[in-house]
């Protein structure tokens, strides 16, 4: 999915408020910051571990969406997004080691998108891509030995 500007600008804003409402220097209460992302409505909304709504935004590219690999493709549009803040991300008074999590609408993971952690960041996909086809090929080769 290829984001529209409007789309940038949209995520970009959320972003921005949830960032203002932990700002550096405030005592950090929680460690996750949970995004559900809603395709029939383009809704974007942010939880804290609690499941405190924290912010609400609609995207408009996103309304009404059918695509049946709708998450798999804005996973990627939210991590640019945040990747693109980092400098003000990385200073949110939220306990580290922190994320960014996709979830459903059930709060259950999908995806995790961003992870903070001291001096490091760790950003959305697989860590081991492939992972299960590399496995199954070595298994494969090792059976036939």
């Amino acid at each position: 999915m290829k984001a529209t500007q409007q789309t940038i600008q949209e995520i970009d804003r959320a972003i921005r408020k949830i960032i203002a409402k932990y700002p550096a220097g405030q005592d950090a209460v929680f460690t996750d910051i949970h995004l559900e992302v809603r395709p029939e409505s383009g809704e974007m909304l942010a939880y804290d571990d609690d499941d405190k709504e924290i912010n609400r935004c609609v995207i408009e590219q996103w309304i009404d969406n059918k695509d049946e690999a709708f998450y798999e493709k804005v996973t990627p549009v939210l991590y640019e997004r945040l990747d693109a803040l980092r400098p003000e991300v990385d200073q949110m008074s939220v306990l580290q080691p922190f994320s960014f999590v996709l979830v459903d609408g059930d709060h259950e993971t999908l995806s995790d998108i961003y992870l903070v952690d001291d001096e490091q960041q760790i950003v959305t996909g697989d860590l081991l891509p492939d992972l299960e086809k590399d496995l199954n090929a070595f298994m494969k080769a090792l059976f036939e030995e």
